[in-house]
């Protein structure tokens, strides 16, 4: 228990100065508001009227499928580190793994979600 004293002492000293830098903004800091301050800013373009419009269901998909495939991926990391010790059992295991991932992204190109409209 003795080793994670050092982590847990880093972790109580990053808390302490997040909590005493925001006290000390909100205690300290410039308390002057203004409407021009309030409005959301947009690299200096006046923001656009209604911020609830709709969006083509092509966006998100292509962001899930992101979300989907980069973490799929990221399991191929701890793969490459073990690969020697694995042997072949370890490549028969991805290759089954990578032959769903292409499996995924083939079923997505056929169903057309990667189309741009």
């Amino acid at each position: 228990m003795i080793q994670y004293a050092g982590i847990a002492i880093m972790a109580f000293l990053a808390g302490s100065v997040t909590l005493l830098f925001l006290v000390l903004a909100s205690t300290l800091g410039p308390k002057r508001p203004n409407p021009v301050k309030a409005e959301p800013f947009e690299c200096g373009e006046a923001p656009f009227p209604q911020a609830n419009k709709r969006f083509a269901i092509h966006f998100y998909q292509i962001g899930m499928l992101f979300i989907i495939f980069d973490v799929e991926l990221a399991f191929l990391f701890p793969w490459a580190a073990l690969f020697r010790e694995l042997g072949f059992v370890g490549l028969v295991e991805v290759a089954v793994f990578v032959f769903f991932i292409v499996l995924g992204y083939l079923y997505a190109l056929k169903k057309g979600a990667l189309e741009v409209q």
